[in-house]
């Protein structure tokens, strides 16, 4: 067992052998998959990107929960090779039994990506859980069985998160004080929804304020054809919500508060995004309109407790605007 792990510590991931005696027959460790996704950071030294104490509920919106003994490890995403080429790129989960403390630096990125080793029977297998009612695929993830290995509920009002979150160096005080702030004013808000329209303020929306759109039919499409690399604006939030449904969606993507900190950015396109797994079912979505992944833009959990899953957020290709490069 590790000890207590903090930001920036340097870890070396344990050998697979290592790590397989850690999981059961479901190639599991307190319910948390180990995949093979993974294989390939064995044996190397990364940095404690954030410690994995908490985590927004995305699956059926309970709110925060509590994860125990894991950390997020810089630079390690799922590239979902393993699960029918998902997109989604989510932060893997290592559990601290998975990792030592070391001394010394973390160790260099490869020059070229090394042949990846086959994965161990094991993991392969438990990739897949059994098929849907139509008998479709379905796949099985870190991020599909989350509230199984999450199962405690963390409510805003438990302090001991906050401080966990300054302790290991997941926030400083100054953002740690901030999300509480947003914390209690968007709680406020839900109750001011109760109260006559000339009480709210602005409506009692979340801070951030992100209206619903004003289409009551389709939303409207803008493909540009936007590739890997290019340079792109994030238009306003006025422009973005132009597009969006009443209901806060276009063609079935929302628009939401975290996202609108990065309107006005500028920022690199990283991947078009064309199937993703829907982590309440485990079916591989395919999206008939592509979504675009930006480098660099993330969901750093200010409206949400400190999460620091890190999502990287899908935009559609008409809230954004292709521009030159700079001279």
């Amino acid at each position: 067992m590790s000890p207590t792990l903090k930001v920036g510590d340097v870890v070396e991931v344990l050998s697979a052998e290592e790590i397989l005696a850690t999981l059961d027959e479901n190639g599991e460790l307190d319910n948390l998959p180990f995949m093979p996704e993974m294989l390939r950071y064995c044996g190397r030294r990364l940095t404690v990107h954030k410690v994995a104490n908490k985590l927004c509920d995305t699956i059926s919106s309970t709110g925060m929960r509590r994860m125990r003994d894991a950390v997020h490890l810089a630079g390690t995403r799922c590239d979902g090779s393993a699960h029918g080429g998902c997109q989604t790129a989510c932060l893997l989960y290592w559990k601290t039994a998975w990792v030592r403390k070391v001394d010394g630096p973390p160790t260099p990125e490869p020059d070229r990506v090394s042949p990846e080793r086959p994965p161990l029977p094991i993991l392969e297998v438990n990739t897949r859980k059994e098929p849907g009612p139509g008998g479709e695929e379905r796949f099985r993830c870190q991020a599909t069985e989350l509230l199984r290995a999450a199962p405690e509920l963390l409510p805003f009002r438990n302090v001991g998160q906050y401080v966990t979150d300054i302790r290991v160096g997941n926030a400083g005080i100054g953002p740690t004080l901030r999300t509480i702030f947003f914390g209690l004013f968007n709680r406020y808000q839900r109750l001011s929804r109760r109260f006559p329209r000339r009480l709210r303020i602005k409506d009692g929306l979340a801070w951030g304020f992100v209206q619903p759109g004003p289409h009551t039919g389709p939303a409207p499409t803008g493909t540009t054809g936007l590739q890997p690399g290019e340079l792109v604006r994030i238009k306003s939030k006025d422009e973005i919500v132009a597009t969006l449904t009443t209901k806060g969606y276009n063609r079935g993507l929302g628009f939401e508060e975290d996202m609108a900190r990065s309107c006005g950015r500028t920022a690199r396109v990283a991947a078009r995004v064309e199937r993703c797994i829907d982590e309440k079912t485990g079916v591989m979505l395919t999206m008939k309109n592509p979504c675009i992944a930006l480098d660099g833009v993330i969901c750093d959990g200010v409206y949400k407790s400190n999460c620091p899953r890190a999502f990287i957020p899908f935009w559609r290709e008409i809230w954004l605007e292709r521009i030159d490069e700079p001279s």
